[in-house]
């Protein structure tokens, strides 16, 4: 369970970064989308864990390998930013936020069993 002083310093990383990412994302992801869909700060606010999902990528893991291979310099960024907020700026983990993946994959397994189910139901009729 995240504290209050977790959650208010988790959004304003978010925050931070989202504009971050949509000034200076396109020089390193050209023509893709970077959202930032959660942050998750440690107790002493030391480690900041951020959830990325991507649009119009082709491939998610590489452009997340790209965002980590330059998670100093977003660091930086970031610190420039909230430096007069903190006392230290966090170090970023980034992780890949599948939630969207997860739902699609999801919905469409229910979309099987319910047509299997309407199938069993009407015996006569066929696809």
């Amino acid at each position: 369970m995240e504290s209050k002083r977790q959650q208010k310093f988790a959004g304003v990383i978010q925050k931070d970064l989202a504009e971050i990412f949509q000034r200076e994302g396109l020089n390193l992801l050209p023509n893709i989308m970077v959202t930032i869909t959660k942050v998750r700060v440690s107790p002493d606010l030391a480690i900041a864990r951020v959830y990325l999902s991507f649009f119009n990528s082709m491939n998610s893991s590489m452009a997340l390998s790209t965002i980590k291979s330059h998670s100093n310099e977003i660091r930086y960024k970031l610190g420039n930013r909230i430096k007069d907020q903190v006392r230290i700026i966090p170090h970023l983990e980034f992780f890949l936020d599948d939630t969207s993946e997860y739902v699609e994959k999801m919905d469409k397994l229910f979309e099987k069993i319910n047509k299997e189910s309407r199938q069993a139901e009407e015996p006569g009729k066929a696809d």
